[in-house]
């Protein structure tokens, strides 16, 4: 069977009385793919040691709402650093971040402490939370804390050395 005899079965395509092709409908995927919704670059996030969170507008990228699902807001931040690199978070990568002020135990979120933005693993027990490095590299060790600390959001996408 021809890809187009598939097509025309599927009910994506039909064939005109002159012998041309009309579409009915477009496949899911590519619809899918063809939406996208607009995400703000605001800034860097140390993937290292936390550094003073300022959130600086660069510019709006598309992303597919696949990734970016509404209703939730996102926010797109350039990483800066190694200490998530076995998680695909590289120096230059844009994590996608969903805003929400919780998260589970292993997910990667945006950490702020005292005006300081950091990305981490968060791990919560009854009296600590340990934001954890997930690096190759020795140098970066956990942080714990009591108190003045806020999640941002929860990593839900990396895109590898993005330059803008």
């Amino acid at each position: 069977m021809l890809i187009v005899d598939k097509f025309i079965e599927d009910g994506f395509l039909r064939r005109k009385p002159n012998g041309d092709l009309q579409v009915l409908k477009e496949s899911t995927e590519t619809a899918d793919h063809a939406q996208t919704v607009n995400v703000p670059l605001v800034g860097t996030v140390p993937a290292g040691l936390p550094l003073l969170a300022e959130e600086n507008f660069e510019m709006m990228l598309p992303v597919s709402t696949r990734l970016a699902k509404p209703p939730h807001q996102y926010f797109l931040l350039r990483a800066v650093g190694d200490s998530m690199n076995k998680k695909g978070i590289n120096d230059g990568s844009l994590v996608l971040v969903r805003q929400q002020p919780d998260a589970d135990n292993g997910q990667s979120v945006i950490a702020l402490i005292n005006d300081e933005a950091t990305v981490k693993e968060i791990h919560k027990t009854s009296d600590v939370i340990v934001l954890k490095p997930k690096s190759t590299n020795p140098e970066h060790k956990p942080i714990v804390l009591t108190e003045d600390f806020q999640i941002q959001g929860i990593v839900v996408a990396t895109f590898p050395e993005f330059s803008s």
